[in-house]
């Protein structure tokens, strides 16, 4: 199976109509397409955050020839399309989970990972000069019940003195002054380091400093087949071929499963919609009792995420069907236009400018995927970031670089220097070919969970 969901999500000839599209500024790139027959020490398959990050740290850090293959232009996927969250929490397995499956260290070293990763993506947008225009210096997520805010203030007293991470709870009195005001919010949680920017920026940025650095990176230049010759890896594209001794398979929720049996059947695509407001001048914000840049969500299973954007609009995001048609597109976005009416009165009867939809990741195993394939220890890949990449590939893509250039783990199909949490690829799906089914099934049982809130 060459694509889980309709085939107009994979049309990579055609940027989605998004706000990040509209405003993404002035970038030089090569843009040349793979022409020919060429040759590198490492290719990378896939020009998203992870790619681009892994592209750069190793032309960058380790002087190692590399060349990057994107099937559209660069930012085209996922990393060009979400919202823009620089955020915390690449896994869904619960905090529960994590400390009785890893223990108390492991579980910390990764919560610190995620905090250094943010950390990360700040530094290289300072050192490579990236302007992607940040905002806000946290996450915020809000409770929807006043239940659900004493669960918070369990969980907070855990994650800061047990995990060491920066947290701050905010009354719902507290965050109506910081925040927002509306009838679902029942006070806060901030989560430090977190903070919001342009998600397509940062991608031609990070694209940018990797050719500076000595990187090729080839937009429209799709592979459409992969094979070995000895000890060398064939990649061939429409205009030409690509021979290289190593390759990092990256793509997340839209990973190529049919150019390597090592992914096939393991990703879960999952459906991400985003609708974005007119702007608002800052006495109209004001007015819609509106305060915070901070990216934000909310608290139910089938959350929202959300928040104020550099020129005044306003984005919110959600899940969308199973099937990825055109029609069912149009669906989501009347709904989450409906859902800001419900949950923010004030933003009823709002005009809208832009709405597009992309692919998050899921894996059954609820976690993040970084490794090598066993079936061939020449392949590493990175991915399965659960709508949290920003900083998440990119850290994966330098810690990539990091063991592919040999500083780190000394060899395995494991990275061992990383957190446990993280290392290795998920189980494969049973029955692959019903993924889309059983999303469906897991949409229904999330939705009946926010309903009877259990």
């Amino acid at each position: 199976m060459k694509h889980l969901f309709h085939p107009s999500l994979y049309d990579f000839n055609q940027a989605q109509p998004s706000y990040w599209e509209d405003t993404a500024g002035e970038t030089t790139l090569n843009n040349d397409k793979l022409g020919g027959s060429q040759s590198c020490d490492v290719a990378i398959i896939g020009a998203g955050y992870t790619g681009l990050s892994a592209a750069l740290h190793l032309a960058r850090d380790f002087d190692i020839d590399v060349c990057v293959l994107e099937a559209g232009h660069i930012g085209w996927g996922a990393s060009g399309r979400n919202g823009g969250f620089c955020t915390m929490g690449m896994t869904k397995l619960s905090l529960k989970a994590q400390l009785k499956k890893f223990g108390v260290e492991q579980t910390r070293a990764f919560h610190q990972s995620q905090a250094e990763a943010v950390n990360l993506v700040r530094a290289l947008g300072e050192d490579e000069n990236i302007d992607f225009l940040a905002q806000g210096d946290c996450e915020f997520i809000v409770a929807d019940n006043d239940a659900h805010f004493a669960e918070m203030q369990k969980q907070a007293e855990i994650e800061s003195t047990l995990l060491g991470l920066d947290i701050t709870l905010h009354s719902r009195d507290a965050f109506r002054e910081i925040g927002y005001d509306s009838p679902h919010q029942h006070g806060a949680l901030a989560h430090r380091p977190s903070f919001g920017l342009h998600p397509l920026r940062y991608a031609l940025g990070l694209a940018a400093a990797a050719e500076r650095r000595g990187a090729r990176i080839h937009p429209y230049s799709e592979v459409l087949s992969w094979r070995k010759q000895g000890e060398t890896h064939v990649l061939e594209t429409a205009g030409g071929s690509l021979r290289a001794k190593q390759v990092i398979l990256t793509g997340n929720g839209f990973m190529p499963e049919h150019l390597h049996r090592g992914v096939e059947g393991r990703p879960l695509p999952l459906q991400s919609a985003i609708v974005v407001t007119r702007p608002m001048s800052a006495d109209e914000l004001g007015q819609k009792r509106w305060f915070t840049e901070n990216p934000t969500i909310n608290s139910k299973h089938m959350f929202f995420y959300y928040r104020l954007l550099s020129d005044g609009r306003f984005l919110l995001g959600g899940r969308a069907n199973h099937i990825g048609d055109p029609a069912g597109a149009e669906a989501t976005y009347a709904e989450l236009k409906q859902s800001i009416a419900r949950m923010w009165p004030q933003f009823a009867g709002i005009d809208y400018t832009h709405q597009w939809r992309g692919l998050v990741c899921f894996a059954l195993n609820l976690r993040p995927s970084i490794g090598r394939m066993p079936e061939d220890p020449s392949v590493y890949f990175g991915y399965g970031y659960h709508g949290n990449g920003v900083n998440s590939a990119t850290w994966s893509g330098r810690e990539l670089a990091k063991w592919l250039a040999g500083s780190e783990s000394g060899g395995g199909l494991v990275p061992r220097h990383l957190p446990a949490l993280v290392r290795g690829r998920p189980p494969r799906f049973p029955l692959a070919r019903l993924r889309r089914q059983y999303l469906r099934l897991g949409l229904c049982i999330y939705k009946l969970r926010d309903r009877f809130d259990w």
